[in-house]
């Protein structure tokens, strides 16, 4: 069992501490505040808990405060309904008694379908045209940043393979739209509830760095405050999380300090599997001014 594969298990499986009470912990990183995806895929992990019988099919979620890494996060679970088709469930992550992140998730029994539609997947290289070893061939690979090459290390919980890779170069994307492989670094035990939790938290990875594409910049110049504001995804078809998905995105708007990104997620063989929505706060770092809270 691979390293990765512990620490994402392990950032997974919660603590219950009372019927609709549970407790996770954050990884010893260098980050000064919680990576949202682990908090989304936390929240998802305590809601599932409480439910039987049914899959999640929807979350909507907002970002509160941030998150301290060096303490745990409590989350409160809150039984809304139990009907005959659909579950809800109001989670709520706490720490030093504050509320930090609130979270809906409605749940849905299998069922036949009436109508049966979806998206096409982009035309874009397969992920192993994007290894380290075949970008190494491009005479801009040894220009890339660092933080970019550790995209391509094995001992992170999701692997990454931004296909756009010239736009951290400055390369401006007028659309902004971007697309990334992206897959948990070691295989998961087969339960679909858990690769919905794994695919949760990897859907916040560089989702608002589609804004940013449009200018030809990424959220690690240094020169950007960026932060989550909220956060959406749907779940259409079964996957798994181990294996590759294209995480396609795009942003149709940024104005008054907010951008908003879009995600679609595909199998390799073009299945739509996840829709993603989310808006966060860019703002450009500024001498004059004292820096903002979001």
């Amino acid at each position: 069992m691979s390293k990765s594969l512990i620490d994402l298990l392990s950032i997974l499986d919660i603590e219950q501490l009372e019927v609709n009470m549970f407790r996770g912990n954050s990884p010893k990183t260098r980050w000064q505040r919680v990576f949202g995806g682990q908090v989304i895929g936390q929240a998802l992990v305590a809601s599932c808990r409480t439910v039987e019988g049914r899959m999640p099919h929807s979350l909507h979620c907002y970002f509160i405060l941030p998150g301290d890494p060096q303490i745990p996060i409590v989350y409160e679970v809150e039984r809304l309904r139990d009907g005959k088709s659909y579950s809800t469930r109001r989670v709520t992550a706490i720490q030093h008694g504050n509320a930090i992140f609130s979270m809906m998730v409605s749940f849905h029994i299998e069922e036949e379908d009436s109508f049966n539609h979806q998206d096409k997947m982009p035309d874009v290289p397969p992920p192993d045209k994007l290894t380290a070893e075949e970008l190494m061939k491009d005479s801009l690979f040894d220009q890339m940043p660092e933080f970019i090459k550790r995209y391509y290390e094995s001992d992170r919980p999701i692997e990454l393979r931004p296909v756009e890779f010239k736009r951290y170069f400055g390369e401006k994307i007028p659309d902004g739209r971007i697309n990334i492989w992206i897959r948990t670094a070691a295989k998961l035990p087969d339960d679909p509830a858990l690769h919905q939790c794994a695919l949760a938290y990897a859907s916040d990875f560089s989702l608002l760095d589609s804004v940013m594409s449009r200018y030809g910049r990424t959220l690690f110049d240094g020169r950007v405050m960026a932060a989550s504001l909220d956060h959406a995804m749907w779940f259409h078809r079964p996957f798994r999380a181990d294996e590759w998905l294209l995480y396609s995105q795009d942003s149709p708007n940024a104005r008054g300090g907010r951008g908003l990104a879009r995600g679609l997620i595909f199998k390799p063989d073009g299945t739509l599997v996840a829709s993603v929505a989310q808006e966060g706060s860019l703002r450009e770092k500024r001498d004059d001014l004292i820096k903002p809270k979001a």
